[in-house]
């Protein structure tokens, strides 16, 4: 479990599942992935983040706010595919339920899931992707101190007919996110 002033992260409870079926099938949540998630494939995700947590003890951790104890998505680090072109990789990522958005919530999960993948796994980089016209999520990893790699690339489980299938790969390293990190203290 992590802590930051707002939110929690951990593993998922049999009490996520309902609400992350109804994130998964929001129109407005779900609009840069090829389309809405069926409660078969929500369930099936949920089952893939609780083995993932159990047997590393990090992955996509299930997010709640500490003063309702509301669950409000997901927010955490995969390993990134093989079919990728960016594979042996370490990614971030989020989904949060669109009352939540705009609260800062995405990126203060991001930046405690960058400080576990830094700090605690002592990895080196860390990346993020999105389809290109997804201001929102680029504007979190940008607010997490991640660059544009210049590195698009055109992801192998979208459609071209779905006009998604162009991603943009931000990445941070170590040494950027703990400088910043340590500027932070003096701002």
């Amino acid at each position: 479990m992590i802590n930051t002033d707002r939110l929690i992260l951990r593993n998922w409870t049999s009490s996520d599942r309902d609400k992350f079926v109804a994130l998964n099938q929001d129109p407005d949540v779900m609009a840069y992935f090829p389309g809405i998630w069926d409660e078969q494939r929500s369930l099936e995700f949920i089952d893939f983040c609780v083995e993932r947590i159990e047997t590393r003890g990090w992955g996509w951790w299930a997010v709640e706010e500490a003063a309702t104890a509301e669950f409000i998505g997901f927010v955490g680090l995969n390993s990134i595919p093989d079919e990728l072109p960016i594979n042996g990789a370490y990614e971030i990522g989020w989904r949060l339920a669109k009352p939540y958005w705009g609260r800062g919530f995405a990126t203060e999960a991001a930046t405690a899931s960058l400080q576990y993948a830094f700090t605690i796994l002592n990895l080196h980089e860390i990346v993020a992707f999105t389809t290109v016209e997804n201001q929102r999520s680029r504007r979190v990893m940008e607010n997490l101190g991640m660059h544009n790699l210049e590195q698009n690339f055109l992801h192998p489980n979208v459609s071209a007919d779905s006009g998604l299938q162009e991603h943009v790969l931000y990445g941070i390293i170590r040494p950027t996110f703990i400088n910043a990190q340590a500027q932070a203290l003096f701002d």
